[in-house]
């Protein structure tokens, strides 16, 4: 019991730490062309198929706090939508923009890992296909429907366009590419986990 405990706890910190790099390095981000595709969600995926959705909320929370971490001390223009720390054009965050930077990613973790373990005894690829679409939707519906319910003016006001229009061009084809390689990493994860039981 002790080495199957100890066994969990190397998985979660390797990805944990791989997390953290690809959040504070550019691997992080896939860039094609126009495209700059987040790779942040693929960790949490893997966690949560291979360790469970308790596991794969911990290092959802994780994510959420990079993203926070960034947005207060590497700001961009919208940083505002995740760190109360940060203000443009006298927009300030608040504590609504902690629900935004955590919540998503946390219900990413715990839904990807609930869902594959709700259909893995029924199809075992189409379970970890399934997690891996359903965990990059999480994410990016839950991130913009943050931002659409708490910042939806301000955010508009420094981008200088509608979020409608935002989500029709780069943000939707933007998220429909992380949920590609989401599904396609999952798919290749549990390809290897089938074969290796912790």
């Amino acid at each position: 019991m002790r080495n199957k405990k100890t066994k969990k706890m190397v998985l979660f910190s390797m990805l944990l730490a791989i997390e953290v790099i690809l959040s504070f390095t550019p691997l992080g981000f896939l860039r094609v062309g126009f495209l700059s595709v987040t790779m942040l969600h693929i960790p949490v995926i893997i966690c949560a198929m291979a360790l469970g959705k308790r596991y794969g909320a911990a290092l959802g929370f994780v994510m959420g706090f990079c993203s926070f971490y960034n947005a207060t001390f590497q700001p961009t223009i919208t940083s505002f939508c995740f760190t109360p720390f940060f203000s443009m054009g006298g927009v300030q965050g608040n504590w609504t923009s902690l629900l935004i930077a955590f919540v998503p990613r946390i219900a990413l973790g715990y839904g990807s890992g609930w869902i594959y373990e709700k259909l893995l005894h029924r199809n075992e690829n189409a379970a970890a296909l399934i997690a891996g679409l359903a965990g990059a939707a999480i994410n990016t519906i839950g991130v913009l429907g943050g931002i659409w319910i708490f910042f939806k003016a301000p955010y508009e006001a420094v981008l200088g366009n509608t979020i409608v229009a935002l989500l029709m061009t780069t943000v939707g084809v933007n998220s429909i590419a992380e949920a590609i390689i989401g599904a396609i990493v999952a798919l290749a994860a549990h390809a290897v986990l089938r074969h290796k039981t912790l």
